[in-house]
Order: C-alpha cells, then structure tokens, then sequence
C-alpha cells in the first residue's frame, strides 16, 4: 500500500505522467526525452530520478547514451495507473512527435545499415572520394550489408564486396538489384585469405572492418597483394576506447587501434606515402573515427 501510495503522488505531477507513457512506448535517452516534453534537462533528469526511484522504469547503457524505458509488468498492480496514462488525452501531442522522432530514428538506421555499428562517418569518406578519379577498381573489404559498396558503384569500373557474413551479402544483394547496380561481385570470403589474383585493384577500401578481424595485419598484407603498383588502401577505424560492450554485442575483437599501429602495419606491408586525419566526436558518441590511407609503391 506504501508503495502504491508513492506512485500515486509520483505521478501526480503531469509532465511525469507525460514521460511515463512517452517511455512505455519506446526506449528514449534525456535528449530526446527533453525535444519531446519541452522542458528543460534538468527537470527531466529529475523526474526520470523519481520514476526510477519507485521502479517503474529502468535504464539501460548503450554505446554512450542511457535510454530509459518502463519497467512494469502487467501483473504489477501499479499497472493500471500505466494504462490510464496511455489512454489519457494526448492534448500536448506528445505521440505525433514521438513518431517523427522514431521514423528520424529509423532513417539514420537505415543510413548506417549496421546496427548499433559506432563511429560511421561519411565526411571523412566523402573528403578520401573527391580525390579519386573513375573508372577505378575496387575492393570493399567487410562491406557488410553493402552501404558503402554502393555508394562506390556508382564511380567505379567494378566493385568486389568481400564479407563472411552470408545474411549480411544477401541483404547487399538485394540493396544492389534494387537500384539496378550491376558492377558489384558479392564473395563470401575470409579477409585474412582472399581467393582473387593479385595486382588488379586499383583501391581497396576497409571501412570499420579491422575490428572485427583476428589478425588486422595479415588483412592489410591481403589489401597490399591485391592492388596494382601505384594503388591506394583507404582505412577507416576507430581510435581506442573502453566500450567493452561492443565485444559481445557486436563481434568487436579490437578496442579501435592507436593510428600509428596501424599505420606501422600499413609500413610493414610495403605502403608508403601515407596521409592521416582524426575526426572529431560525434556528439555524445564514445567512439571516434579517423582516416588513414597509403599507396603501394610503383
């Protein structure tokens, strides 16, 4: 009854009750929360404090954000006071915003293709491409499901779209048919022991792959067979971080890599004529990314 009582005067206050059913409906993160009740942080931190504090939501750490969430279950007997909140009148029209803010959710999804996969960043890309002349080669090593494969299609002679994943190539495969690209080759293959001839490539781009791969040195030795005298390797990584969740969740094998390893790796496979650049933090992004690429010698 004690508890019942608390929840009661907890939830007498409206924008509470407002964030109650807002979070029933999705998880959201404080900034999300504060574009959607239009109040400022601090009042929503305190709130979502008090909320918490009784159980009935929980929170939950994902790649830097807290996303808050309900935590009752139907047989909860506060949950009647959930199902009056969520059949209450929306009069500050809280549910049409929470929908343009998850179908905004969905577009960056859609964008990045990779779930949860930290630190994409097309600016780093787009700055590598405006020095790239077509018809090139390429080969995309760990392309996933094929955003980036995609993107390089449409400048490129031909495009090899190199992953392990069987259900990530089929997801490509039908990305590119769906936009009608028929110069991509999708191969199932193992980073570390390619099956093509050497000296074809004129580019081999590896964006956020090395992560993933037991021995990124002997990755980079392939990327050094693969293209032709004169030939460009274009990385994209992250820099080192302590997200250890991304280990489990995620099949990361690497923390991200300090860029001289990296580029020490890139020397060792015979690449010269090296350029860097580190991109700045996206936001309140744990991860952050940077662009390394060298040239095999002529």
């Amino acid at each position: 009854m004690d508890v019942l009582s608390q929840s009661f005067r907890v939830l007498g206050d409206t924008t509470r009750l407002r964030i109650l059913r807002l979070v029933a409906q999705a998880p959201l993160n404080v900034t999300e929360l504060v574009s959607l009740v239009g109040v400022a942080q601090s009042s929503v931190s305190h709130h979502l404090s008090k909320l918490k504090g009784l159980g009935l939501i929980r929170e939950e750490r994902q790649a830097g954000f807290t996303y808050y969430s309900l935590a009752l279950e139907a047989e909860d007997t506060r949950w009647p006071l959930v199902r009056l909140a969520r059949e209450a009148e929306d009069a500050a029209g809280d549910s049409a915003r929470l929908n343009d803010l998850l179908r905004a959710r969905e577009d960056r999804q859609a964008l990045n293709e990779r779930l949860l996969e930290p630190g994409q960043s097309w600016f780093l890309w787009a700055g590598a491409l405006a020095s790239l002349l077509p018809p090139l080669d390429v080969a995309d090593f760990g392309c996933g499901t094929g955003v980036f494969s995609r993107a390089l299609a449409r400048w490129a002679k031909h495009v090899w779209a190199i992953d392990q994943s069987e259900d990530a190539l089929t997801q490509a495969r039908a990305h590119a048919a769906r936009e009608s690209l028929t110069n991509i080759t999708f191969l199932r293959e193992d980073l570390h022991r390619l099956s093509l001839s050497g000296g074809r490539m004129d580019l081999v781009v590896i964006s956020q792959s090395l992560h993933h791969v037991e021995s990124p040195a002997a990755v980079v030795s392939e990327a050094a067979r693969l293209l032709k005298p004169g030939g460009r390797l274009v990385v994209l990584e992250l820099l080192p971080h302590e997200e250890k969740w991304v280990l489990e969740r995620l099949g990361h094998r690497h923390l991200g890599f300090a860029p001289e390893t990296l580029e020490a790796a890139l020397r060792e496979a015979g690449f010269t004529s090296f350029t860097r650049e580190t991109h700045a933090r996206d936001g309140a992004s744990p991860f952050r990314v940077f662009l390394l690429t060298g040239v095999k010698p002529s």
